[in-house]
């Protein structure tokens, strides 16, 4: 399993001396032949973006949805830092550029890390030569590169999702900051389907919206959230619907993952909210709930209490009528009619105590639908932030 398993692609994973622990600290993400192929990407939609997301949208509006490679520091988001960070990000194209015989433009960048720093772009300029260099196929350099953009994780995240004519993979950070829109992260996926810049940016945004911008860990949004998806195009053409369905899965798997590994967590949740008047505010009451620091808490506690579930789905700003609200922990209902109903307590106990922990709300009034994963609230959690991580 490794990001350079589609047809076209060369990676690799350096440490160039960012983080003090010695760790892997820069990434690459390449072509193999140097050629641009399609890309699409997405970013964070918090108005105080870092400089990486800055300059890798100019560069996507630039290149026309095709690019080369996309090049990654870890230890430092190179966020809050002005004029400056930005240089320090355009420098990092232009290394990686350099290196490769390819346009500045055709490169995209990201970081991640501690916020208002500014790099420390003495080892970064000496680094990007030593990555660019180091690049190869195989699942050696693919886990080098996943090891590299890494910070609080606890491993690396990577996903292979494999079709009759094309592959899918991926790899990706994040443990913590973790809520749309996009959650504190950043995922890299490649393909060796055909697919053009303007279908594959589609499917991307769908595959995003179905997989990371249903997931919340603490309701932060980050500065540097960055999905990247390259096509090869080496194994042909395949059906956009059975393309997207797997850039899907991948997100979904890669999603999961970074649930999994929230800071401080042992136990995921997932709200499902039917009967809603739109799946649009389907998604905002399962949120709502997701996001509740007091069901977090109950979670964290297994304690099925469905009362705070029912305030946090009442004040979601949707549609809601109490009299026609259902609750149930892992299909056990627990409150039908907005009032508890007897049920088996033994069941929901067991269901509580697992590591994945299912609510399925029922408003009553139509059939929208929406589904949001969280994680519980734990000391470990606090441990990991309440000193600058």
């Amino acid at each position: 399993m490794s990001i350079t398993t589609p047809d076209g692609f060369v990676a690799a994973g350096v440490a160039a001396g960012i983080k003090a622990s010695g760790a892997l600290d820069l990434a690459l993400l390449a072509t193999d032949d140097g050629r641009p192929v399609p890309t699409a990407a997405t970013f964070t939609q918090n108005l105080a973006c870092a400089a990486p997301v800055q300059v890798s949208r100019e560069h996507m509006a630039a290149n026309g949805g095709r690019a080369t490679a996309v090049v990654v520091s870890s230890g430092n988001a190179n966020a809050a830092t002005g004029d400056r960070g930005r240089a320090d990000a355009v420098a990092m194209c232009r290394l990686a550029a350099d290196g490769l015989g390819v346009a500045e433009d055709q490169v995209l960048v990201c970081s991640t890390g501690l916020i208002g720093i500014p790099l420390p772009m003495a080892p970064i300029e000496a680094g990007i030569p030593r990555l660019v260099a180091a690049r190869a196929g195989g699942p050696d350099a693919g886990a080098d590169a996943a090891r590299g953009i890494l910070t609080t994780d606890s491993g690396r995240k990577e996903v292979l999702v494999t079709y009759p004519t094309f592959t899918v993979a991926g790899m990706a950070k994040g443990a913590g900051m973790l809520a749309p829109n996009m959650a504190t992260m950043l995922a890299f996926l490649t393909t060796d389907a055909a697919v053009e810049p303007g279908p594959l940016a589609d499917l991307l945004r769908s595959a995003v919206a179905d997989s990371f911008n249903s997931m919340t860990v603490d309701g932060c949004t980050s500065t540097n959230d960055t999905v990247v998806l390259m096509a090869s195009g080496r194994a042909g053409l395949s059906d956009p619907n059975v393309v997207a369905t797997a850039v899907t899965e991948a997100c979904a798997d890669l999603a999961g993952q970074m649930a999994a590994d929230a800071e401080g967590s042992s136990r995921i949740f997932q709200v499902q909210v039917v009967g809603a008047r739109s799946d649009g505010e389907a998604h905002r009451a399962a949120r709502k709930v997701a996001d509740s620091l007091l069901v977090k808490c109950s979670i964290n506690g297994a304690d099925p209490y469905w009362g705070r579930v029912a305030s946090e789905l009442g004040s979601a700003g949707v549609e809601f009528i109490m009299d026609r609200l259902t609750i149930a922990y892992g299909g056990t209902t627990v409150c039908r009619g907005g009032i508890e109903v007897a049920h088996d307590h033994a069941a929901v106990a067991d269901h509580m105590a697992g590591p994945l922990v299912s609510i399925e709300c029922g408003l009553g009034l139509a059939d929208g639908t929406g589904v949001v994963m969280g994680v519980e609230l734990g000391y470990g959690y606090i441990d990991e932030n309440r000193t600058t991580s």
